[in-house]
């Protein structure tokens, strides 16, 4: 079988609060790690979220 295009893949709040994303993700076009500006409501601000494998 041929490998998938997308995956998923979770991006996690750099505030360590614990907040997390679940996104999908093209490999071939986006080779390296995803990182997003997004709202974090435990924060109550918007942070940067880093992308991490999800287990």
């Amino acid at each position: 079988m041929a490998k998938a295009n997308t995956i998923k893949i979770k991006l996690v709040s750099t505030a360590d609060t614990g907040y997390f994303y679940v996104t999908k993700k093209n490999t071939r076009t986006m080779t390296d790690k995803m990182n997003k500006t997004k709202y974090d409501p435990i924060a109550k601000k918007h942070v940067e979220f880093r992308e991490a494998k999800i287990k």
